[in-house]
């Protein structure tokens, strides 16, 4: 490992990582989908970027049915992507670089082709192989009829039933992602392998897809009306399959395993809980090292609710001695530049018609702004690939290119991910603007208005938001203040954010409709927009090196 990662203790508590989807980062062999090589060769650019890390999506061997979300072997690379060889270079090239690299763990679910539910099939019902899934014999004579209500985050049923046979399998999420049985100590005991088998690689660490959902009522009772979205998280604190107490035990267990690690790995949890509260659970100092922040994203561009939400999760986290980790975008919502540029611009945005044309002018403005704010905070943040390059939702994707599950199981009137997902434009002038060799087609088609957001064309333009990520992160790295610790909020007029970090930072955002002038500062050390005078436009965020005394 090199040098710069070797001497960074506590180094994730105010880390900014960059989230890379391997089918839409970087093609390496020219076939349409990124991969491990598209990333190696990628790497200086994300060093340039000033990040502490990636995290890299399920690069597993997997048919694909959810985007990589469905494993097939835990323990191996999707042909696609490269080989094992690939992946254990790609991690010690991403090390010389400074860089760590996490990856991604789904622990709730695998494929159905995964080689324990292929033997669970070809075992009887009451099996060894069975009870490493979840079956239940269906209700109704017969067993005709689904065993209870509950519902697939991608639509439908969350039950199928095995041809011939009154059992049904459980599947929170597609079909061909059945669940697994974590009251079974054998998962327990297979994933702790899967762990050993990555860390004992280098990895720094994991994060773990739908952290809340692992443990079910076995009881398992209907919900009735009370059916949210995967990404909208239910008000019930005894909910049947999300954000149990049971969890909790699995990743104290988990913990034990990582600290047994030189270079401290971690894990950071995809959970979405009805609070921060909640939240704040699952990052105790005895289970997981950080949780995303969904309340931040998914909080409309309103400096009261944005303070609120800010507040209340710096409060969450301190009652366990964690950090805060914010985030704006990622593979499963709508880009946050196309949130911001319309009025409605709360939650995950629109997922079947589009409620009004995008204000791309008014959103990049608003993520510039958007940027500076959550990279001022204490704590950590991820990018999300693309973000840094201004990137939009693709909402005009043709019907027949459409690959997310969400998109067949609703039979059309659901659009689902993949306008976020779109390929990567590095350079030239048409696609696939180099994110394949010339001449190859992306598995999504890109917009041709991306040429003018390539990395190439932004880079060393001062003006671009390419350039001021990573003047942030740069100065983010270099001056004290940022990343791990507290804020101290500053009065200021309505619609503004003013705060201070120690001993540097006031960070000042303009969500009003109007002009505002700066508190007192010795320096503007980066804007968002352009500043005339003391005046701060609107949507427009400033850092300001505070005056000395």
């Amino acid at each position: 490992m090199g040098k710069e990662t070797a001497e960074r203790p506590g180094w994730w508590r105010g880390a900014v990582i960059y989230q890379i989807y391997v089918r839409s980062f970087a093609d390496g062999d020219g076939n349409g989908v990124g991969d491990i090589a598209g990333i190696r060769s990628r790497l200086g650019y994300l060093r340039d970027l000033g990040v502490d890390a990636i995290w890299i999506t399920p690069w597993y061997p997997s048919p694909m049915a959810d985007g990589g979300y469905d494993v097939a072997d835990y323990c191996d690379i999707a042909p696609e992507f490269g080989t094992l060889a690939d992946a254990e270079a790609l991690i010690t090239e991403a090390h010389e670089h400074g860089l760590r690299v996490l990856i991604d763990l789904v622990p709730n679910h695998t494929s159905d082709r995964h080689r324990w539910f292929l033997e669970a099939l070809d075992s009887p019902p009451g099996s060894p192989q069975r009870d490493r899934y979840i079956f239940r014999t269906g209700s109704g004579p017969g067993g005709h009829q689904p065993p209870n209500d509950w519902q697939s985050a991608f639509g439908g049923s969350a039950w199928t039933r095995i041809p011939g046979e009154d059992q049904w399998y459980l599947h929170l999420f597609a079909p061909e992602q059945p669940d697994l049985n974590w009251e079974n100590r054998r998962v327990h005991e297979e994933f702790v392998d899967v762990l050993r088998f990555w860390l004992d690689r280098g990895v720094d660490g994991f994060r773990i897809d739908v952290a809340n959902s692992l443990v079910k009522d076995q009881t398992f009772p209907d919900i009735g009306p009370d059916h949210p979205d995967v990404l909208e998280p239910t008000e019930r604190v005894d909910h049947p399959h999300w954000d149990r107490e049971g969890v909790h035990d699995i990743y104290r267990e988990w913990r034990l395993i990582s600290d047994g690690y030189p270079g401290e790995r971690i894990f950071v949890a995809e959970a979405w809980v009805p609070t921060p509260y909640r939240l704040a659970r699952y990052v105790r100092p005895d289970e997981l090292h950080s949780a995303f922040n969904f309340d931040f994203l998914r909080c409309a561009w309103d400096a009261e609710r944005l303070r609120k939400t800010i507040n209340d999760n710096l409060d969450a986290m301190e009652q366990v001695g964690a950090p805060p980790t914010w985030v704006l975008s990622n593979h499963d919502v709508t880009r946050h530049l196309t949130r911001y540029g319309r009025s409605l611009t709360t939650g995950r945005g629109p997922r079947t018609e589009q409620l009004e044309p995008i204000d791309v002018e008014l959103g990049l403005r608003r993520a510039r702004a958007a940027a500076l704010l959550m990279l001022a905070l204490p704590g950590g943040a991820y990018v999300y690939q693309g973000e840094e390059l201004g990137l939009w939702e693709v909402e005009d994707l043709p019907d027949e290119v459409l690959q997310d599950p969400t998109f067949h199981r609703s039979g059309g009137n659901v659009r689902g991910r993949d306008g976020c997902r779109v390929p990567l434009p590095w350079s030239g002038d048409a696609p696939p603007f180099g994110f394949g060799p010339d001449g190859s087609v992306p598995w999504l088609p890109q917009p041709p208005e991306w040429k003018a957001l390539t990395a190439e064309a932004l880079r060393g333009d001062t003006a671009s938001i390419l350039e001021l990520y990573r003047s942030a992160l740069r100065i983010r790295r270099e001056l004290a203040g940022f990343g791990d610790g507290t804020l101290r909020w500053l009065d200021g007029p309505p619609g503004a954010l003013l705060f201070e970090r120690d001993p540097t930072l006031l960070c000042a955002v303009n969500l009003s409709a109007e002009p505002f002038r700066l508190p007192a500062h010795a320096e503007v050390m980066l804007a968002s927009g352009p500043i005339a005078g003391d005046l701060l436009p609107r949507d427009t965020a400033a850092w300001l090196r505070r005056p000395t005394p």
